[in-house]
């Protein structure tokens, strides 16, 4: 089992502070931007923990927890001020893999049988603060929990007692120190979290020390790489989520070893004879996702997290210059949604006369919702008949009904399939 990095970030009214208890905060960025650094600099997960006092303060929290889940791009574990199952549910909706229940609030003890039941145990973390407490409920902790978290203080003592995977938040001890506990699985707190703690570099210490964490290991050795001429490999370089092409490169064995290393991509500047670290001046770093090799062994396919902009002249990719084109019917299913779904919402800022999309949004929310429940009903019908012509007619009405909802409640394709993601 491969051992985690979890950097923290304790939320206190929408901002990032330095920990239990305090008011001073450790960015001005907002949370979800540090959520998105960390996880560009290799971390595996991310805890938040919710500082909040009040129901009002607590629904701006999960507000932030929503839009740190969708930065992160990494599974979040999310817990603080959770009174009653509801809490659970907000935090497990706002796209968190787990939730924490505080074991040193009784409420919290309470409510592990309800939650594990509706959520499943694999969704709940449990907080202990002493081995006392852990040794009062193990045996309803290990039947109902997934993990265990503990304070640093108190590792030894749980990890005596404990048949579960444990997180463990450090203050002073550096996580490969922790991470040679068999039982502790991951590592969490300022050890982790620290302003430029470079976690790629923190693996490469487990790693040295035997320590089994997740890095970056190619399957083929560079010496198998067919290379051109110079000794290089070039490498053609795709957004991740959306599978467009970037830009080309090249990189020798000192850049591919570079980009292994550090999770970020780095190439040979053939003009300038160096080593590049891509956006290492301009900020509009790459990091990487995966890299693949071709079937002739001499072309990379890196797929890569890309800050801002790929291109020296501003632009998203290098590949902007239209030279010839003919016109083509787009079948690529995602793609197909999100040209109907842009006609429709531009509709809604534009309407036309005469528009279908326009009378639903010009009659609002139920009549949309109406149209959505008969479509839905027409599926069912149309499955009971042989001709799935029919059937495939409905769908695509439904499709259509849905999406006019979609751009009417402002949810974007894009939400969704996040959300499919995460499931």
């Amino acid at each position: 089992m491969k051992k985690l990095l979890v950097p923290v970030i304790f939320l206190k009214d929408g901002m990032a502070v330095a920990g239990f208890g305090s008011e001073e905060r450790i960015s001005e960025l907002p949370a979800e931007e540090l959520a998105a650094g960390f996880s560009d600099r290799g971390a595996d997960e991310l805890l938040v923990l919710d500082f909040s006092d009040s129901d009002g303060e607590h629904d701006r929290a999960i507000s932030g927890l929503i839009r740190i889940c969708d930065r992160a791009e990494v599974p979040v574990t999310g817990g603080g001020n959770v009174r009653r199952m509801e809490d659970v549910k907000k935090i497990l909706y706002a796209g968190c893999q787990r939730a924490v229940l505080n074991f040193a609030k009784a409420s919290n003890c309470d409510l592990l049988e309800e939650v594990s039941g509706k959520f499943g145990r694999d969704k709940i973390v449990v907080y202990v603060p002493d081995a006392a407490c852990y040794r009062e409920h193990q045996e309803r902790i290990e039947m109902l929990a997934g993990m265990v978290f503990c304070d640093e203080g108190q590792a030894d003592a749980v990890l005596e007692l404990s048949a579960l995977p444990v997180m463990v938040l450090a203050v002073s001890q550096k996580p490969e120190e922790l991470l040679t506990k068999e039982a502790v699985c991951a590592v969490t707190g300022s050890g982790v979290s620290g302003a430029g703690q470079d976690l790629m570099k923190a693996k490469a210490s487990c790693k040295a020390a035997g320590i089994p964490v997740n890095t970056f290991e190619s399957a083929v050795c560079w010496s198998e790489f067919k290379k051109n001429s110079d000794g290089m490999v070039p490498v053609i370089v795709q957004d991740y989520r959306t599978d467009q092409v970037l830009m080309l490169a090249y990189m020798n064995e000192e850049a591919f070893e570079t980009t292994l290393r550090t999770g970020r991509m780095t190439y040979w500047s053939r003009s300038r004879n160096e080593l590049w670290v891509k956006g290492l001046t301009s900020g509009h770093f790459q990091y990487v996702k995966s890299l693949m090799l071709d079937c002739d062994g001499d072309t990379i396919l890196a797929k890569v997290s890309q800050i801002g902009a790929a291109c020296h002249t501003g632009n998203r990719t290098c590949f902007f210059r239209e030279l010839a084109r003919k016109e083509y019917e787009e079948r690529n299913p995602l793609k197909v949604f999100q040209q109907v779904f842009d006609v429709i919402c531009d509709r809604k800022v534009h309407p036309k006369e005469g528009s279908y999309t326009n009378y639903l949004f010009e009659k609002g929310i139920d009549k949309i919702l109406k149209k959505v429940g008969e479509e839905c009903t027409e599926i069912v019908i149309a499955a009971k008949n042989p001709d799935p012509e029919e059937i495939k007619y409905e769908i695509s009405d439904f499709l259509y009904h849905v999406m006019v909802l979609m751009a009417e409640k402002g949810i974007t394709w894009e939400d969704i399939t996040k959300e499919l993601a995460r499931r």
